[in-house]
């Protein structure tokens, strides 16, 4: 590997094969120019890479790398690391078990990479959280496995675009449990992180945020709940007491409606729904997960497999390059915090 390199490193992940993933990372990679931005490695394997850009009909002049090891990662070209020997023949739109086994291969050698600082930074392409699922996965998803994996005491889903930053509280939990996740310690652990990733991730000195409430009209004062006013209320002033600028909570049917997102710098949402709607309403093609309170950077797009538009030649990878930049640019912003 060449070690001088300013360029990043950027491990990307397959993901479900048989979803959108590889027409993705396909549109993304296939100009040749994106290395002069950074040294992509694709953790794949050539043969299922090269049989989507035939059923694509996409351009094959970029030429593809074929690697075994990190160690022979070449600068100026698009490395695909060799994750599997068998050959596989992709089923576009269809669950299977051997898709989901690839896609954990991938995500575990590319994690394994970044966990060793043999890459600077990893974009994972969708999963299935169904066929993932094994001995070595049992996780809800790429943010949970990633946490046990850096074992991190806390992380944060955070959805970022450029005018539109949203983290949640209580992540991939059922609605009928969100009650009991929303609790004063996990507030306070998510608002911590989001501080912190503003400032150091993303360059903002004096963060601006945003708490939304839980209940409908942030409970009316207690008449609608009282976990507004008895839990996120208090965080909120002893916040301000200590002098951040932290506001709220604001009832998110009316925050969003008027636009009021618009002038803060982060959003704290109850819960995923609360979070991600309004999210993925507003910044759908350009909008990118961020995993913060990790010990590395990682990426991926907001959307998932897409299974009923794969194998098409549809799908808009405009969201997974901006998750690939998004990485880049959060990588500068660390190195001059």
């Amino acid at each position: 590997m060449e070690t001088k390199q300013h360029k990043p490193i950027i491990g990307i992940t397959l993901g479900d094969f048989n979803g959108i993933g590889p027409e993705i990372i396909l549109k993304t990679i296939n100009d040749g120019e994106i290395t002069k931005f950074f040294t992509p490695v694709i953790y794949a394997s050539f043969e299922i890479l090269s049989k989507y850009r035939k059923l694509l009909s996409m351009n094959e002049d970029v030429i593809f790398y074929s690697i075994k090891e990190i160690s022979e990662v070449q600068a100026k070209k698009i490395n695909i690391l060799e994750c599997w020997q068998e050959n596989h023949t992709p089923e576009p739109g269809k669950i299977t078990d051997v898709a989901g086994k690839c896609a954990f291969l991938s995500l575990k050698i590319a994690t394994e990479h970044l966990k060793n600082g043999l890459i600077d930074a990893m974009v994972t392409a969708p999963i299935n959280k169904k066929n993932i699922q094994s001995a070595d996965f049992n996780f809800i998803g790429h943010t949970e496995y990633l946490q046990a994996q850096f074992q991190s005491p806390e992380v944060l889903m955070f959805m970022v675009s450029e005018n539109l930053k949203i983290a949640v509280v209580s992540m991939h939990v059922p609605l009928s449990d969100v009650k009991n996740d929303i609790t004063k310690p996990k507030i306070e652990a998510r608002l911590n992180i989001m501080f912190q990733s503003l400032k150091k991730d993303f360059g903002i000195s004096k963060p601006k945020i945003a708490i939304l409430g839980l209940n409908p009209h942030a409970g009316d004062s207690g008449v609608i709940g009282k976990e507004d006013l008895e839990i996120i209320k208090p965080i909120v002033e002893e916040r301000k007491n200590k002098g951040e600028l932290v506001f709220g909570p604001f009832p998110a049917d009316g925050f969003f409606a008027a636009q009021t997102y618009l002038k803060y710098d982060g959003i704290l949402a109850m819960y995923h729904d609360q979070g991600l709607i309004p999210f993925k309403m507003l910044a759908f093609e350009d909008g990118v997960n961020f995993t913060a309170g990790l010990k590395a950077v990682r990426t991926s797009p907001d959307h998932g497999t897409a299974y009923d538009i794969a194998g098409n030649g549809v799908a808009n990878e405009h969201s997974f390059r901006t998750a690939i930049f998004t990485a880049i640019d959060i990588l500068k912003n660390k190195a001059t915090f």
